[in-house]
């Protein structure tokens, strides 16, 4: 779908945006038939809800007992030996932005690493994906906690809450604004906030001290905030807060460069 819109007050000509979703079937044979035993997709206009569990760290990794310690090693504070490329990082984001309109490759995920839509939710895979990838990404190396390797992620990179501690312990990622969208927007420090967030950066949701979600900053609207990369549900150049309720928590996470 693609959506054409506008500020009330607006000054520049109208902005577009896109957002897919993907109508997800597990399939049992029987008797030589194939019957439904589950069926479900999301609504990509309302990616929150009161029951959200397609995000939680306990649903997204299962690893092989005894195969990953939950232990986040700090990054070594010598100088790394790459830096972070934003610019890679924001192309990479819009070229695996799956199903949305708008998105390269066709519309498909990078078919490098598995997609856990269908078993959790691929945000924070995608999320990691777009600050690591080595050769299309940002290029952030990864560490015995944060990698990708032999077909599945660790947990601080699948996981949305692991991945959120990851990145401020490492040294990766730190937090330059948090809070509603009035205390973000409409606050008193709102300004000091938003000149601190770029392109490449990125964005958690909260509900209740868990992170629900994790999104790509791609860009600006013509007020200064954030658009938004993402899968599950996929957006390519969403306002960040469509779908999004007055309580959410939202926390601006700055990639070091």
């Amino acid at each position: 779908m693609k959506v054409t819109y506008s500020y009330a007050q607006g000054s520049e000509a109208p902005a577009a945006f896109g957002l897919g979703t993907r109508h997800v079937l597990t399939l049992k044979r029987e008797n030589g038939q194939l019957r439904v035993l589950k069926e479900w997709y999301l609504d990509p206009l309302e990616i929150d809800s009161d029951d959200v569990s397609l995000h939680r760290s306990s649903f997204l990794w299962n690893p092989k007992p005894g195969t990953e310690s939950l232990k986040l090693d700090p990054v070594p504070k010598s100088p790394r030996k790459k830096r972070y490329n934003r610019q890679k990082a924001v192309a990479y984001a819009d070229k695996y932005a799956g199903s949305a309109w708008g998105a390269g490759n066709d519309n498909r995920y990078n078919p490098k690493y598995r997609d856990y839509t269908g078993i959790g939710g691929d945000c924070t895979n995608f999320a990691s994906q777009v600050i690591g990838d080595p050769d299309e990404g940002g290029g952030l190396p990864m560490t015995h906690a944060w990698r990708y390797s032999s077909g599945n992620g660790s947990r601080a990179w699948v996981s949305t809450d692991a991945f959120k501690s990851f990145l401020l312990y490492s040294g990766y990622g730190k937090v330059v604004g948090s809070g509603t969208f009035d205390q973000i927007v409409r606050g008193p420090s709102a300004p000091g906030i938003w000149s601190k967030v770029q392109p490449g950066d990125l964005i958690a949701y909260m509900y209740k001290n868990d992170v629900d979600h994790f999104a790509v900053i791609v860009g600006k609207d013509e007020r200064g905030l954030p658009l938004i990369n993402c899968h599950t549900t996929d957006r390519y150049h969403v306002p960040f807060d469509l779908g999004w309720e007055n309580y959410t928590q939202y926390v601006l996470i700055h990639i070091v460069d």
